[in-house]
């Protein structure tokens, strides 16, 4: 509606000069051409009717007038300009019933209304009493209307029981009318205005909406997200503060995921947590509507951030929930210094903005989820691929002793329980052999088996590899790196060689192992995983407890189920069932067609104390195979005998059984290497056959093998035929 104005009292005459009715009429049709003159020329409603006041004084004596507009939104009279020079009879804005009031009267009988003398006026007895007790004795409404509709009514009046005359009603209803015009026109004007300005909104409205939903499409990292809606809101909205706060279903706490506080960023870190109760964000989600709370209101919230914003001078908090399929997993939290922000349009924008904010950070979080768990499962391709590359110490458990049977046994009873389990034993007795057992008879074998050689990695990166880390957490970290752990979630991890794991390093593995969580290096964000552990040692970690070289409360927390595979030299039973079966690997690797073993060497190889155990076995029988030219395997028996006691030590000089003579050495040295080896015995054959490789006489032929298998070990071994 049209705003109010009062002018000041104009200097009256108390009595105006006696003229003609000639003059009076003349000068009547003057005030009226002024008054379409000021219409044409003054677009401000007030200042209009403050003019055509002072224009009126020279035809026509009044003390007051005042205009009463009809309010179709409250069907009310609402009084709008008002010029007087005593005190005013209502406010300006003042609204008043159309039955009990006369403007009403006037304004639906489109009729004047005049009363000469308001103590002896008998209609509206209330309202002629009030205006007595004000002083106005008598007054006239007329009809203020246009050709389009009725707008309202025209009052004049004065402070002395002085009767108003026709001719001046007269006069006033010509005045009226074309003040009707001019009022049209200005609310015509002003409804045009507050039109444009609300689709200029609208406009802007849908503008934001359209920009966020443009950038909900092409934007999938969260903190790029968020950087994006906040300038977009910042264009409509003045803003001091903005976070994201996301709820954690494992904790029920509520987590800071980015912020923008420009110029104080450093006050409020990213990644904290708050509680879900004390904080204004914590009531609008569980509320579910959106939480405004403006200067003194902000007490009520004990919560650190509140805390820190209101030392920063932030006198409003906004917290809009995020609702995705009737529930809330977060809000959008927006604060400024200014008392009145966040008007009721305000945030009835922000609902629709926050409406699509909840589906676009949803699918944020699901596109990291799945990433993660992409990221997850390369690493567990990639290193399922290692697995299958290795070559293991052998592909099943070989034996048929006692002492195995027992450990066998002991493995069927811990391998459907999660139970953690330590396997002790020498350097190559097959512990991670005993270990894929385990996972393979448990629950846990249709998920990842990961092994990790604490010996083999440098302590320093020890930690990165078992737990992983994120990005910068140190020198050289350029990307995220899953860890072991997280690998082998639902799955078991291998810790072979556990008695080298540093001591730095142990309490975190102690919390693993007890709350199944931990941190990635450069990282606050608690990771959860279900792992079963399965450690193994050939070290006495008993004595490193006593010693203090190894935790003993994880000591214990290791030694939950210990099995202890016995050395080979313990069970000789098994070792011409290892011996046959490498002698079959390794013959079909190497295209060999070695058969069979002599008695002799067999009964060296079974007496032999093994001290590297199957380790030992295997590289010995692979190297035999490698210098066996025919169906016989040849043992170079010889390496044994220093280590065989009794008469088998007293015969080292003589050759046994099968056996090649001895190649000679590199100097300087007692025993040469595999590749010298048979780069040698490859090329003793090739002289002995005067360099040729193919045909029934070839070097081929002698050595048992195929001439494409000869040609490319000859490549690798760099051999050449001499010029």
């Amino acid at each position: 509606m049209l705003s109010s104005a009062m002018a000041e009292p104009a200097t009256l005459p108390l009595e105006l000069p006696v003229t003609s009715p000639v003059d009076h009429t003349r000068r009547q049709l003057e005030a009226l051409l002024e008054v379409s003159e000021a219409i044409a020329q003054q677009r401000d409603l007030p200042a209009l009717f403050h003019e055509l006041s002072e224009r009126l004084h020279s035809v026509i004596d009044f003390d007051f007038l005042a205009l009463t507009l009809y309010d179709p939104a409250r069907h009310v009279m609402r009084l709008h300009l008002l010029e007087m020079r005593q005190p005013k009879e209502k406010e300006p804005g003042e609204e008043s019933p159309i039955d009990g009031h006369p403007s009403g009267w006037v304004w639906e009988t489109q009729n004047c209304f005049v009363a000469t003398d308001t103590e002896t006026e008998t209609r509206f007895p209330d309202f002629m009493q009030h205006l007595s007790e004000v002083g106005v004795r008598s007054f006239a409404y007329v009809p203020l209307t246009t050709v389009q509709r009725r707008l309202g009514a025209l009052a004049f009046g004065r402070l002395i029981p002085q009767g108003i005359t026709d001719a001046e009603v007269h006069f006033m209803q010509r005045v009226a009318s074309q003040v009707a015009v001019a009022v049209d026109n200005a609310l015509n004007h002003e409804s045009s205005q507050a039109y444009q300005h609300q689709l200029a909104r609208e406009r802007y409205r849908f503008q934001v909406l359209l920009e966020i939903n443009n950038l909900l499409v092409t934007t999938r990292e969260l903190p790029e997200l968020f950087r994006g809606i906040v300038s977009t809101i910042e264009r409509v909205i003045q803003l001091d503060y903005t976070s994201l706060a996301l709820l954690e279903p494992s904790t029920g706490l509520l987590k800071i995921y980015a912020l923008n506080f420009p110029g104080r960023q450093q006050l409020v870190k990213q990644d904290v947590v708050v509680p879900r109760d004390s904080s204004p964000a914590g009531r609008a989600i569980s509320s579910g509507v959106p939480l405004l709370a403006r200067g003194a209101e902000m007490e009520q919230y004990p919560s650190e951030i509140v805390r820190i914003l209101r030392s920063e001078g932030i006198q409003t908090i906004c917290c809009m929930p995020l609702i995705n399929h009737g529930q809330s997993f977060g809000t959008l939290n927006l604060a400024s210094r200014r008392l009145d922000a966040f008007a009721p349009p305000d945030v009835e924008l922000l609902q629709q903005v926050c409406g699509q904010i909840a589906i676009a950070v949803e699918n944020a979080l699901a596109f990291k989820e799945i990433d993660a768990l992409k990221d997850k499962l390369a690493g567990e391709k990639l290193y399922l691929e290692e697995e299958i590359r290795t070559e293991f110490n052998f592909e099943e458990i070989i034996g048929d002793s006692p002492l195995l049977k027992k450990v066998l046994a002991q493995v069927e009873l811990v391998a459907p329980a999660s139970t953690t389990a330590l396997i002790l034993g020498e350097t190559g007795t097959g512990k991670e052999l005993i270990a894929r057992a385990i996972h393979d008879l448990s629950p846990r074998r249709e998920r990842t088996f990961v092994k990790v050689n604490c010996a083999a990695i440098p302590s320093g990166l020890l930690e990165s590899e078992l737990f992983g880390h994120e990005r910068g957490a140190f020198t050289g970290a350029i990307s995220q790196k899953i860890g072991r752990f997280e690998l082998a979630d639902r799955g078991t991890l291998f810790l072979d060689e556990v008695g080298d794991l540093p001591l730095e390093l142990q309490p975190k593995l102690l919390r693993v192992l007890q709350e199944q969580e931990f941190e990635r290096l450069g990282s606050n964000r608690t990771q959860r995983v279900d792992v079963r552990v399965v450690a193994a040692t050939n070290q006495d970690l008993a004595k490193f407890v006593a010693d203090r070289a190894f935790r003993s409360d994880l000591y214990y927390r290791l030694n939950v189920f210990p099995i202890t595979l016995p050395a080979l030299r313990e069970r000789p039973e098994d070792v011409a069932l290892l011996v046959r079966y490498f002698v079959q690997k390794f013959s079909r690797r190497l295209n060999k067609t070695v058969e069979y073993v002599p008695t002799q060497a067999m009964d060296a190889l079974v007496h032999y104390p093994w001290p590297g155990n199957v380790r030992e076995l295997e590289n010995l029988i692979e190297r035999a195979v490698i210098l066996s030219p025919g169906k016989e395997l040849r043992v170079p028996v010889s390496e044994l005998k220093p280590a065989l006691p009794g008469p088998a030590a007293d015969s080292a000089a003589e050759p046994a059984l099968g056996e090649l003579p001895q190649l000679p050495a590199f100097p300087g040295s007692a025993v040469t290497t595999l590749e010298e080896a048979e780069r040698q015995h490859i090329q003793r054959a090739l002289r002995q056959t005067e360099w040729r490789i193919s045909g029934p006489r070839g070097a081929a032929a002698l050595l048992g093998m195929k001439r494409t298998t000869l040609q490319a070990r000859m490549r690798k071994l760099g051999i050449r035929r001499p010029i």
